[in-house]
């Protein structure tokens, strides 16, 4: 008989914690472990922001710039200054208007315990509506990291920050000229809102709203925000953090949506374009993505966003080829891995003419199991 292979580790189970759209200095930027003898890298670590949340010595260093990019894609266009303040953070399209209770219709929840039933009247952003400008927040926030809670109770509905994959890309700023010892990756993490409030979530082929504002993309500064863990927001998280190892240089499997994340998370394995037979295609060509700026705007991509928000416009620009460096956005993300001084993970490779899904696609089922009537965005 083979011999059956005997665990060495002490860890029996490995749980995930999805705290969907959210950043690790969103959540703990002021996590602080409960043993001096362990270390942590965050807003609070770095001296970014004290304790109680407000700026700290090192706050300059969290800055965020402007830049401007008309022709092509790029990771690091040119910077033309920082914000003077942040933009005012946007209530976004997050659609939890009121509390679950109302929201959902949920009385009770059996997965709750009953201390903790009222947590489904907690939250909601009512009577503001969707998509402007908060007005719980100030309109002059200082160039950094703000707390929430100062402004909102830390279980309140905040806006939903953008999280699609070239967008990403474009707001942690990657270039290997910005390559130290201290930062082997090269990239400065200052044009959140900068990608924010010039794109946001995007939509296909139609021109940049006019007139043309920070709050046009529904967005604003509100990728900025963190909640206080010091000051005693979002107790659970910090009492897994106490309990259990948890990584400060992780976010995320993929840089992108919610829907391949999940998938990856599941499966280990990107999704890709696929005809009925299972073999790799080639996506409608509204699907394909194309960050490249509108013509004669700064940073607007020309085919990017959700077929639901398009106001019409037939498309759901989320695969790309990224084998084909000729494919828009494609050669500035794998010029910057292949001049790295080490190898990244895979050597950033892709297989040969495949589209991986980048963004979140309709099902192809519904909830039921059925196969969903309109095939034209999965």
């Amino acid at each position: 008989m083979p011999r059956v292979p005997v665990a060495t580790t002490p860890i029996k189970h490995v749980i995930i914690v999805v705290g969907e759209n959210r950043s690790f200095d969103n959540l703990f930027a002021t996590y602080q472990p409960p043993d001096p003898s362990q270390a942590i890298w965050n807003l609070l670590s770095k001296n970014m922001v004290n304790p109680d949340g407000s700026p700290g010595a090192n706050f300059s260093q969290a800055a965020q710039q402007q830049a401007t990019d008309t022709d092509v894609y790029r990771l690091s266009p040119a910077h033309t200054g920082p914000f003077q303040t942040l933009p005012q953070p946007n209530t976004t399209l997050t659609d939890l208007l009121f509390p679950p209770a109302i929201e959902f219709g949920l009385s009770s929840d059996p997965a709750l315990a009953a201390a903790d039933q009222g947590l489904l009247n907690a939250g909601g952003i009512f009577p503001q509506v969707l998509s402007v400008p908060d007005s719980r927040f100030p309109a002059n926030l200082p160039n950094g990291p703000f707390p929430i809670s100062k402004y909102v109770k830390y279980d309140d509905n905040v806006g939903d920050p953008v999280h699609r994959f070239y967008q990403m890309w474009q707001q942690i700023d990657c270039s290997v000229a910005n390559i130290s010892s201290a930062n082997p990756s090269g990239c400065l993490t200052d044009q959140f809102p900068w990608v924010a409030t010039t794109v946001g979530w995007g939509q296909s082929n139609v021109p940049p709203p006019a007139p043309f504002t920070d709050e046009s993309t529904w967005q604003g500064a509100v990728s900025m925000g963190f909640y206080n863990m010091a000051g005693g927001d979002v107790p659970y998280f910090a009492s897994l953090a106490d309990q259990y190892a948890i990584s400060d240089n992780y976010h995320q499997f993929m840089l992108g949506g919610t829907g391949p994340n999940s998938i990856s998370i599941g499966t280990a394995d990107p999704l890709i374009f696929n005809d009925a037979s299972g073999k790799a295609a080639t996506p409608p060509a509204l699907q394909i993505e194309n960050p490249n700026p509108y013509p004669g705007s700064n940073n607007w991509y020309q085919q990017e966003g959700f077929y639901i928000i398009d106001s019409g416009n037939q498309s759901n620009a989320s695969y790309t080829n990224c084998s084909d460096s000729s494919q828009p956005g494609v050669e500035s993300i794998m010029n910057y891995l292949s001049a790295l001084p080490y190898r990244p993970f895979n050597g950033g490779n892709c297989a040969s003419g495949v589209y991986y899904l980048l963004n979140n696609q309709l099902p192809t089922y519904e909830r039921d199991g059925t196969v969903r009537g309109d095939q034209s965005h999965t």
